[in-house]
């Protein structure tokens, strides 16, 4: 049996979408015909997902923060979290913030984070990034 033959066959059938859709059964699918709702996805594909989106967040904070390997790791983890959260536009708007951690002024930073609307939406998940970022 030759499976990229099957699969060419099955992406000629079905279509290869990159965004969740309705299937003609009403359905919400994504890529090649896989239905979400009654099948959802494996925790390996979840946690397959999960590391490039954090690859994706790190190339992106390695641009925004030139320093990024003098950045203590704790520190690190703050800022991937919350450019994950975020999205790559919305965390851009941490202006403050930026260039509070480009200044390693680690209390400042903090006070940023703890002073947003993300505080507000997210207090716990907040709480314990203030608290790192001002502790590293």
């Amino acid at each position: 049996m030759d499976k990229m033959k099957i699969r060419d066959y099955l992406i000629k059938n079905e279509g290869l979408k990159l965004k969740p859709y309705r299937c003609t059964a009403g359905k919400l699918t994504i890529g090649v015909g896989r239905n979400l709702e009654d099948n959802g996805i494996a925790e390996k594909e979840a946690l397959y997902m999960l590391d490039n989106d954090i690859k994706g967040s790190i190339s992106d904070l390695k641009i925004i923060f030139p320093n990024w390997i003098l950045i203590s790791p704790n520190r690190q983890m703050v800022l991937i979290d919350m450019r994950f959260q975020l999205g790559a536009t919305r965390f851009r708007k941490f202006k403050v913030t930026i260039q509070a951690v480009k200044d390693e002024n680690w209390v400042k930073a903090g006070r940023q984070i703890g002073n947003s609307l993300y505080a507000k939406q997210v207090p716990n998940r907040a709480k314990a990034n203030i608290k790192l970022m001002v502790e590293g």
